[in-house]
């Protein structure tokens, strides 16, 4: 079934010179996002439209993933006769669901000044239509349970919903940054948030077998699905980890061995960014959490890194990020009993105040290239798509 629906953006009608770019992006992200159910889009005074093809609720669930759009209504689309304009106010308040006992009012706006009735007629009008072919329904003009949007431009618009939207920006105008994915609850939620601001962004994930099994690497893969819901596909890099852990655990010490590896994996995940054309590193790392994410940890890691590192639940507590998981989609997942890398090899008495002197001294009797070149040389790359 055809629809036609009003796309709501918010932040993009700041952009003065630049909004073309930003919508002409959105307009794209939501070709994608629909497929092959979406047929056009077209403008009109400050108005986006999309006509789609297929079932409402899937298409209205869909576009509310869109980073960009402030929120969504299913529109009816009519003639500029104010019959036409009444037959669709009804039809708005019967496929709103269940409108008896409920309060409504009709809100018009008339940018078309050609057409012979005013606003508050026009509103008027309609609303006693509704009243003559409904039961039960009632005026609010103050506070209605359901709120009745009648546009007439070069056509008549009416419309009742409203889906929210994701709100931010639409994801590539801020360019490409790489997502440090353990699988746990914190990363994801942390991609999500970065890709609220328009950055697209590739997942780069430390698979480390026997240590972890293989159901760890399939929870990532369905954390990207979850992800990729929001914009489409992401691309994942697979790094298989497991020879350069070895080397860890054999030649440094148990205290040292979280920092060390996550400035591996730092390093790493900044070679795969550098030849991918990206702009930052993402972790979901929270000052104080873990004993890796201390200040003295955190700068220890930051010492390795010519990009810029993007944590943007810094200062985010657990309780926080669990709720924001929960929203989003990835709890559920994020919490299957697989543990990545990162939870598996942690020390008995992990260094929390590592002093970065001590730090390069403690890797110097690594080899560092030889070990960044076998990683680099084990990574599979593959694209996951939304369900």
């Amino acid at each position: 079934m055809k629809g036609l629906y009003l796309i709501r953006y918010g932040e993009i009608s700041l952009k003065g010179e630049n909004r073309p770019f930003f919508e002409k992006t959105l307009i794209n992200n939501i070709k994608k996002v629909l497929r092959d159910r979406f047929l056009q889009v077209f403008k009109t005074h400050g108005r986006v439209f999309i006509e789609a093809e297929g079932d409402e609720d899937d298409i209205l669930k869909d576009l509310s993933r869109v980073f960009g759009i402030v929120s969504i209504s299913p529109v009816v689309e009519t003639g500029l006769t104010l019959e036409e304009l009444q037959k669709a106010g009804l039809k708005a308040i019967k496929d709103y669901g269940t409108y008896e006992g409920k309060t409504f009012k009709v809100e018009t706006r008339r940018p078309n000044k050609s057409f012979p009735y005013t606003s508050p007629e026009i509103s008027r009008l309609v609303g006693a239509h509704i009243l003559k072919n409904t039961r039960n329904l009632t005026v609010d003009i103050n506070n209605p349970d359901i709120l009745i949007n009648v546009e007439v431009r070069e056509k008549g618009y009416v419309y009742c919903k409203m889906i929210d939207g994701p709100r931010g920006l639409p994801i590539g105008v801020s360019g490409k940054a790489f997502l440090m994915l353990s699988g746990g609850i914190d990363s994801p939620v942390a991609g999500w948030m970065v890709m609220k601001r328009g950055v697209e962004i590739e997942c780069v994930y430390y698979h480390s077998f026997p240590f972890t099994s293989d159901r760890a690497r399939e929870k990532v893969r369905d954390l990207c699905k979850i992800l990729a819901s929001y914009c489409n596909e992401i691309i994942l890099h697979t790094v298989h980890f497991t020879d350069v852990l070895k080397e860890l655990q054999k030649k440094t010490p148990e205290s040292y061995l979280t920092i060390l590896m996550r400035r591996m994996m730092v390093r790493i995940t900044e070679k795969i960014a550098e030849t991918r054309k990206g702009m930052g590193i993402i972790t979901g790392e929270s000052i104080g959490q873990v004993a890796s994410q201390t200040l003295y940890s955190l700068n220890a890691t930051n010492s390795v890194a010519d990009l810029p590192i993007f944590r943007p639940l810094i200062g985010f507590d657990k309780e926080e990020i669990i709720q924001k998981a929960i929203q989003i989609g990835t709890y559920d997942v994020s919490i299957r009993p697989y543990e990545d890398c990162c939870t598996v090899f942690v020390p008995r008495h992990p260094k929390t105040r590592p002093i970065l002197e001590r730090v390069e001294a403690v890797e110097s009797g690594l080899d560092i290239d030889r070990l960044t070149t076998i990683a680099l040389k084990n990574i599979e790359t593959e694209k996951i798509m939304s369900n």
